[in-house]
């Protein structure tokens, strides 16, 4: 029961039902907050308990100074969680493992119990192994099932042994999408009560439900878990900026074009730990499709949050996808009783205002590493030259001549070239070269939810084939819808048929090429590639595609719209200017043009009008939990607590709480420390965590052999996040990763110094790591600018910290993987202002020790702490921990042992 300071209880009647809301016109200064800093005021009323959340804290928010920097902690309480089954599955392993902790230390296992409503969509595992043919779907589901069969057996266990935990079994769809055609409340009702729909993910996309007016983000596995025990989610008031739309989009531009311009403007501005909200006349001109598309965005542009208020669009879209007549009814009246509801005329008070007119937007792709770097469509096959030169060494080129000269074989139009003859399964032959688009996927949570630039794409393989062009033979074409729903009106429309003589066959339901599930390339491709070192390129609708992460055989990956893929499957290379280049003949044998093939807006809209309705919705979602007959014959385990299999290579119970007791151990200085990374600057989550194939000459791999797994059963890194066997060993392992300790290295490999009469030797980060912790030598990491961005991979900080890593120390971080690295029991630690590694002449072959860490035990936080080495240099790094709930994370060794402790106190 709220403590209720304010009197603001009170009933909203809407139709037959009454509900208990808490009025936010109670609190001084509530008209003029933005949206989000609304729905958190309101959370802080619901929940105020006098203790953890006081009257205080509701004043404080109601008089938020949006000039001020970030001072004031909150605790946000999230009405529900969502998880995919890569994240989450460690989820269910360490809740499952805290019930067996809970008994060792006398308490109740029961009271191990998702308190909140929590989800997962299993939409990480399907590989897209075969494609290009009718049956590659049933093909990818039955591998998928087959290399999981353990996991969905554990989380099948999970949904019988958990109370308000549901899991929407493989093959249904992507969780963001079934998040905002399904599972999304925009407003929740529970114990009378009717609230803001809010939520934590396991996924940093959570934030696509954004664009539904449904204050969410995504958090590491590590405090999801808390807020499934009940936990509030500890966090500064932040600062608001409001991003004004006007105008409309021009024809010929994309939701995609939208947003990537978006994506450059807002990573540019600098937004990380603060809130976007869009406002302004524009809001309503966007579609909710594209306010989705934006939302999804929010980590390729740092937010928290890329929030847009509720309006019409929003009932409409909740109508459309199926929602009963009742919630539709009460999200209107409740958004326009709270204040909630958009009025494009007003200007809220916002920290930073940032203005875009939407018909400024043109036709634009990103690429080659990062989604910040927006390419105009028309220059992209410039800068693709340009580019190129970071991935190719021209001086080995055919020829042997030094490049660029101009008679140079080795270079055409200005472009490395050295053009590979590959011989095809059927015996006939093509040739491929830098540049050679040997990926193109109609993928990812972020446009595949989008119906428009899906209907586009559909549109523009309709028109390639009635003008007999298809995909370039060596272009692996993938199509995996977020939801059924896709198909469903792609059959409706009679556009599948054309799809798939493009290539553009169903591979499945899931993230795939978008997380790095893109599988193989055609075995004759990768050949060819690997052996001329060739600079291939992905070309994919997705929303990452940092470096090693879409396929091991592609070192430059771009992000289009849907209907750019297709358009640059039938290119075949990033050195077509698909803009004004011929991208291939007619019948008649006469040139077509992009412009022959792209689809009209009229003739896009007439499709979505026509062929997508609230049947297609309520069919597709109608028994959405219960799976098809494979899911549903999985032998399940019984039991409050889990059997461990000790033979399992998927799912083993990990070391969290070994040796654990009801009083915390006093926080120490850190002390002779070695170095076992010195990174650079945009080192992401994803070179650190796990992600991707395992190759059998690595720990991870040797591990598996070790355990009697064939190489061809491996699986994926993200498929056994359930071992933390495997984990620890792929940890800092990206093939792509540059650790300065170890130059002209690419990967996971460090220099020993526990090997010194040896001379530190290079040797595995894995291997090294152990030796030290044998040798009792804690370990500190180096980096640079914004360490940890990208996804909110839990196993970057859980890999880190059972690595033996006690610090890290930065020029900045990105929010999600600072906060898990705490809630790890890792010190997040920053260089000094101005100061990095370098002009420091840190070269990471010293020994650290770091004091000051202490002052923790007396209940506060030091602002810094003394780093000195034993090569004479000392700083003063600050310390990230910013709130005092991350305090005390830290002094009980991390945030589970923090929820198991007080758990058993209640």
């Amino acid at each position: 029961m709220s403590a209720n300071s304010f009197d603001a209880r009170a009933t909203l009647s809407v139709g037959d039902e009454s509900y208990e809301i808490f009025r936010l016109d109670k609190v001084e200064g509530s008209a003029r907050l933005p949206y989000s800093l609304k729905v958190l005021l309101e959370n802080l009323l619901r929940t105020e308990d006098g203790a953890n959340i006081t009257a205080d804290h509701i004043r404080a928010l109601g008089g938020w100074d949006s000039q001020a920097q970030p001072s004031q902690e909150i605790q946000f309480t999230p009405a529900r969680v969502i998880m995919q089954d890569f994240t989450g599955v460690p989820c269910v392993v360490d809740l499952a493992t805290m019930r067996e902790a809970v008994a060792a230390l006398g308490g109740d296992p029961a009271k191990i119990n998702p308190l909140s409503p929590a989800e997962m969509v299993i939409d990480h595992s399907v590989i897209a192994d075969k494609f290009g043919t009718n049956d590659a779907f049933k093909q990818n589901v039955d591998l998928e099932y087959g290399r999981n069969k353990e996991r969905y057996q554990f989380l099948r266990w999970g949904q019988t042994a958990f109370d308000d935990f549901k899991v929407v079994p493989p093959g249904t769809g992507i969780v963001h999408q079934v998040n905002i055609e399904h599972l999304a409340r925009t407003v929740m009702v529970r114990n009378g009560q009717a609230y803001p729909d809010t939520l934590v993910g396991t996924d940093s996309h959570t934030t696509m439900v954004n664009g539904l007016g449904v204050l969410g983000w995504g958090v590491g596995g590590i405090e999801a878990e808390a807020a499934m025990l009940g936990q509030p989610v500890s966090m500064l008031i932040p600062r608001v900026v409001g991003f004004k739309l006007t105008g409309e989009l021009p024809t010929g531009t994309t939701a995609t074009d939208l947003v990537l311009t978006i994506t450059e403007m807002l990573r540019k501005h600098g937004v990380v730990g603060k809130f976007v909200e869009f406002y302004g006349e524009g809001v309503a001109a966007t579609s909710l499709a594209n306010r989705a598309t934006i939302g999804n965005m929010s980590p390729e542009f740092g937010s928290t949050a890329a929030i847009f208020p509720i309006d019409a669009e929003t009932i409409n879209y909740l109508r459309l996808t199926g929602r009963s007549p009742q919630q539709l009814a009460l999200v209107e009246a409740y958004a326009k009783e709270q204040g909630l509801w958009l009025d494009p005329q007003a200007e809220p008070d916002f920290s930073e205002k940032l203005e875009l007119d939407l018909s400024t937007v043109v036709p634009s792709i990103a690429g080659p590493k990062r989604p910040q770097d927006r390419i105009v469509l028309a220059n992209a096959a410039q800068q693709f030259a340009s580019d190129v030169l970071n991935y190719v060494d021209t001086a080995d080129e055919a020829g042997k001549e030094s490049f660029p000269a101009s008679d140079a074989p080795a270079a055409t139009n200005g472009v490395p070239s050295n053009p590979v003859t590959v011989t095809a399964p059927d015996g006939s032959t093509y040739e491929i070269d830098h540049g050679a688009v040997t990926v193109a996927a109609i993928t990812s949570c972020t446009n595949t939810s989008n119906p428009y630039v899906m209907v586009a794409a559909a549109l523009v393989a309709k028109k390639a084939v009635e003008k007999g062009l298809t995909r370039k033979p060596w272009v692996k074409t993938t199509l995996a819808p977020g939801s059924k729903v896709v198909t469903d009106y792609f059959d409706k429309a009679g556009l599948t048929p054309y799809l798939d003589k493009v290539g553009f066959n169903l591979v499945g339901y899931g993230c795939t090429t978008c997380i790095g599930n893109s599988g193989p390339l055609p075995e004759e491709v990768s050949k060819a590639v690997n052996d001329h070192d060739l600079a291939v390129t992905s070309v994919l609708s997705g929303n990452r595609n940092f470096e090693g992460r879409i396929n091991p055989d592609v070192k430059m990956n771009y992000l289009a719209s849907p209907p750019l893929v297709v358009a640059y499957a039938i290119a075949g290379s990033m050195k077509v200017d698909i803009t004004k280049d011929v991208l291939g003949t007619d019948q008649d044998g006469k040139p077509v043009y992009l412009a022959d093939i792209w689809p009209s807006e009229t003739e896009v809209n007439d499709v979505v009008a026509n062929a997508i309705g609230e049947d297609m919705f309520a069919k597709s979602y109608s028994d959405v939990f219960a799976g098809d007959l494979q899911w549903q014959s999985l032998p399940i385990p019984t039991g409050n607590t889990f059997e461990w299999d000790a033979e399992s290579t998927y799912v083993r119970k990990p070391p969290y709480f070994e040796g654990m007791t009801m009083e915390t151990t006093p926080v120490t200085d850190i002390a002779g420390a070695r170095v076992l990374a010195k990174l650079g600057d945009s080192v992401t989550t994803d070179h650190i965590s796990p992600a991707g194939a395992i190759k059998a000459d690595t720990p991870a791999g040797k591990y598996l052999t070790e355990h009697g797994v064939e190489r061809r059963d491996f699986n994926s890194y993200g498929s056994r996040r359930g071992n933390h066997e495997v984990m620890i060993r792929g940890t800092f392992a990206n093939i792509r990763l540059r650790n300065q300790i170890a130059p002209g290295t690419e990967g996971g490999y460090t220099r020993d110094f526990t090997r010194s009469d040896e001379g530190a030797p290079v040797s595995f980060i894995y291997d090294a790591s152990q030796n030290y912790q044998a040798a009792g030598t804690p370990l500190v990491i180096l980096g640079g600018k914004e360490y940890g961005s990208g996804s909110s991979r839990d196993w970057a900080a859980k890999g880190t910290a059972l690595l033996g890593v006690k610090a890290v120390i930065t020029e900045s971080y990105e929010r999600i993987h600072r906060s898990n690295l705490i809630g790890m029991g890792v010190l997040p630690l920053q260089f000094p202002a101005g100061q990095n590694a370098d002009s420091l002449g840190l070269t990471g072959e010293e020994t650290f020790s770091i004091t000051g860490v202490t002052e923790l035990n007396d209940g506060t936080t030091p602002a810094t702490v003394k780093v000195t080495t034993d090569t004479g240099v000392e700083f003063d790094a600050v310390v990230r921990i910013d709130t005092p709930g991350e305090a005390d994370y830290y002094r009980n060794g991390g945030i589970m042992q923090y929820v198991l402790r007080s758990l058993i106190r209640k």
